[in-house]
């Protein structure tokens, strides 16, 4: 338990709306630390501050500079407290007799006051003559911002009344932390507690304090200076330089606990790593990953207390139902088609997308509250479209930058959205966008054409992590290929833009034509299910599993299957022997970001010092860096599938080696680490986006 005392004028209130906010929703979310005003002012002029919602509620209120005190419940008097404090007190008649004769003493006409006397004074005329009448009443007095003379009870003081209510309450004054500004706060600095002075408080204090360890100064005024104060005890959680806000954790929660993904490729282990590093940068090792968490009834809620995990998580908590409707239906069945450039797939539901604003609303912010003053803000993918907007009202300070793993469809589609000019006019708000290649970057470009302000955009291919998939080749051993035969492989999650059953189509178009290749050409599908709850493509898998049953009825016979299905995950380490026992690895996305999967059997296949030919779709992102050394298809064209995928089947062993030679030298080395800092360096605009990759033309990698 923690006790923070606070002046109200210059700390409290002080700062701006948005440091005011934070700090509001600090406090409340450490219900443990109670909270006690110590103010000049009287009880009857606090009801306004009360009211205002962003002045977190006093358990206790110390009023009158310190001659009052009240249960900050009901602002009733806490009598056996107060009256201690105010023994020995004149009144305030007898007190404005006894200094009549001095003309420069003001009375504050108009200002509640109780158990104390309040006026104006200039410095000059603060006298020993003045100090002495003082006495002479058996009073004490307070002088404070060059301005304010208080007469008080000999007892009385901010300090004597944080010291008798910690009595009252059995609170140690090593769990006190007293935060002010003004001279007028001066005694609580003196009684043994915790102290911080909060950014532009009056020289005097500064001097009076200084050389007390107890005592924290910091520069941020009013609430982030309390904030600052509150940290630098280790109360409340830090403030973070660097917050990635993604939907999903980096890891995922099982019965046993929280579990890292098996791979190393992709965006969640790629930050994982790179955020959870033990070196490096510090500001990336003590980031922090803001993501969503489904609470239900089967699985215990998600629990980070009892773990030292890196990166720090800060998971925000939905039912289930709000967060289906938030990710099942707005951003599967609205946002997803239009990014495929599927638009007549395009499901709008004007309460799913209700859900979508609460929950981009609930992480912007959650990012607000815990991101440090002009921190870098990584937002991630088309789940948090409107998150850049809601930042940029509550926190213009932070720099914001989104990175779209998925295509960015042209305009035509994406002002096929009904919620276009919701969403353009958040993605306007961004100080950076970030895509896997220049046409998807001209796409965003384009939609955000006729707005008054565009972020800076970048191009940034994500790669896979070489080093890892080298070593898990060699521990591998031997490779022996798929035997006789060839073996068509395709690893990819079941979704309608993979076009699996356009594959399927092919593989039986092509055992149509060739009879030669019936018992020697298997095509085998790993393809794990969606996540529960999507219903989109529910369609696409019966459709698909009927389509399979259908070939392998047709062409199958006892000891050979041309297509073979598995519809479930494999471990990593699963998956390389699949790509190292694969002849040709096939990927006919209608529409793809990048596809990592490609660049996975490129990597393994080199590591081994196989052959084996990469077929890629030339609408995936992929096809760019990779179009030089792989046969690029169409998926579109049913003729176009079943001819490219004939001629890798065909391709002698030395063009098979030659393409994948190209193949590895266009992937490249860089470790995905250095792609996350290039990223968070481009939002932070501390150097220039490189240009986009070069674009391969089709000549070079045509089938």
């Amino acid at each position: 338990m923690g006790v923070l005392v606070t002046d109200l004028d210059g700390t409290l209130l002080g700062g701006t709306d948005a440091e005011r906010r934070r700090l509001h929703g600090l406090l409340s979310r450490h219900p443990q630390i109670t909270v006690v005003f110590a103010t000049g002012r009287g009880l009857a002029s606090l009801r306004e501050v009360l009211a205002d919602p962003l002045v977190p509620g006093p358990r206790w209120i110390i009023a009158d500079v310190g001659s009052s005190v009240a249960d900050g419940r009901d602002l009733s008097t806490v009598t056996h407290v107060q009256s201690r404090l105010r023994e020995g007190w004149p009144g305030a008649t007898r007190v404005r007799d006894a200094l009549s004769g001095f003309p420069t003493l003001m009375y504050q006409e108009g200002v509640a006051q109780d158990g104390r006397c309040s006026f104006h004074l200039r410095p000059g005329d603060l006298t020993g003559e003045l100090v002495a009448a003082v006495a002479a009443l058996g009073c004490s007095w307070a002088y404070s911002a060059d301005r304010f003379f208080d007469v008080l009870p000999p007892r009385a003081g901010k300090g004597a009344a944080v010291r008798a209510l910690a009595h009252a309450q059995g609170w140690a004054l090593t769990d006190v932390l007293v935060a002010g500004d003004s001279l007028n706060d001066l005694s609580m600095f003196g009684i043994g507690a915790h102290g911080v002075v909060v950014g532009g408080a009056e020289p005097a204090l500064d001097r009076a304090v200084a050389g007390d360890e107890r005592v924290y100064r910091t520069e941020r005024h009013g609430a982030a200076g309390i904030a600052a104060g509150l940290r630098n005890l280790g109360w409340v959680e830090p403030e973070h330089a660097l917050v990635v806000g993604y939907h999903r954790p980096p890891r995922v929660w099982t019965s046993t606990g929280w579990r890292a993904p098996t791979s190393p490729n992709g965006i969640l282990p790629t930050l994982g790593a790179v955020l959870g590093a033990e070196r490096g940068d510090d500001r990336a090792a003590s980031a922090l990953w803001v993501a969503g968490a489904v609470v239900d009834d089967e699985l215990s809620d998600p629990d980070i207390g009892d773990h030292d995990l890196r990166p720090a998580m800060s998971l925000q908590r939905f039912e289930g139902a709000a967060w289906s409707a938030y990710f099942h239906r707005a951003c599967k069945e609205t946002l997803w088609p239009a990014l495929m450039s599927q638009p007549e797939r395009m499901r709008f539901d004007g309460a799913a997308w209700s859900a979508y604003r609460t929950v981009n609303r609930r992480f912007a912010e959650h990012i607000a509250d815990r991101a440090a003053e002009g921190a870098t803000v990584w937002l991630h993918d088309y789940n948090l479209w409107l998150v850049p907007g809601l930042l940029r009202s509550a926190r213009p300070d932070l720099r914001v930058g989104l990175f779209h793993h998925t295509p960015f469809p042209p305009v035509r589609v994406f002002d096929a959205l009904p919620v276009a000019a919701e969403v353009r006019a958040s993605l306007t708000a961004l100080d950076w966008a970030g895509f896997h290649t220049e046409g998807f970057a001209a796409n965003f470009r384009a939609a955000l054409g006729g707005t008054d302000v565009a972020p800076r955009v970048g191009v940034h291919p994500l790669g896979v992590d070489r080093e890892a998939i080298d070593a898990l080749v060699r521990a591998r051993g031997s490779h022996a290929g798929s035997g006789t035969g060839s073996l068509v492989l395709s690893v990819e999650r079941l979704d309608y833009v993979k076009a699996p059953e356009r594959k399927v189509a092919a593989v039986a178009a092509l055992l149509a034509a060739d009879p030669a290749l019936h018992g020697r050409l298997r095509f085998r599908l790993v393809c794990p299910p969606p996540e529960p709850g999507i219903t989109a493509y529910d369609s696409t898998r019966v459709a698909l599993e009927h389509r399979i049953a259908d070939v392998n009825d047709r062409y199958g016979t006892a000891t050979w299957q041309p297509v073979e299905y598995l519809p479930h995950n494999l471990s990593f380490v699963e998956v390389v022997d699949e790509y190292l026992a694969a002849d040709v690895f096939w990927v006919t996305s209608l529409q793809d970001g990048m596809n990592l999967t490609a660049k996975e059997f490129v990597a393994a296949q080199s590591a081994a010092g196989g052959s084996g030919v990469l077929v890629l779709s030339r609408h995936a992102g992929a096809a760019v860096q990779l179009g030089g050394g792989a046969l690029l298809t169409d998926p579109c064209s049913p003729i176009d599938l079943v001819r490219v995928l004939r001629r890798a089947l065909r391709m002698p062993r030395r063009e098979r080696g030659a393409r994948m030679t190209r193949l590895s030298a266009a992937l490249g080395r860089e470790h995905p680490r250095h792609w996350a800092a290039a990223i968070i360096a481009a939002i932070e605009g501390g150097a220039p986006d490189p240009g986009p990759p070069p674009v391969v033309t089709s000549a070079t990698g045509t089938a």
